[in-house]
């Protein structure tokens, strides 16, 4: 992206909040967002030790009516790092067979413990 911000790539409460409501009302504009899951570096590492993953991104996948492609341009706006994928739920399924992840929407699971 042309636009990374790595001060804020981290900061959850800067993050956190445009994934869950700008964001999601950017895909919600296109097709409806029946979840939103976390995978990669944040979905194994405990919520009070994010700290640790300065300079790493936010892999998130949206689950919705239909695939998008070409994702980054909804990401581009605010200068997060987010690797976008927006699914099916088909899709999901075969994506994160062998993935750790946790949901972020329409539940927040962020603080149970992931196996």
């Amino acid at each position: 992206m042309s636009k990374v911000r790595l001060d804020l790539i981290w900061q959850h409460n800067n993050v956190l909040p445009y994934i869950l409501n700008e964001l999601r009302l950017k895909v919600e504009k296109i097709t409806p967002v029946h979840a939103i899951y976390l995978f990669g570096s944040r979905s194994k590492t405990p919520f009070n030790d994010w700290g640790q993953l300065k300079g790493k991104d936010w892999d998130i996948i949206m689950v919705c009516n239909f695939p998008i492609i070409n994702t980054g341009v909804l990401t581009i706006a605010k200068g997060y790092y987010i690797d976008l994928s927006i699914v099916t739920k088909n899709n999901l399924e075969k994506m994160m067979a062998h993935q750790q992840y946790i949901e972020l929407y329409p539940k927040n699971t962020l603080t149970q413990k992931t196996e």
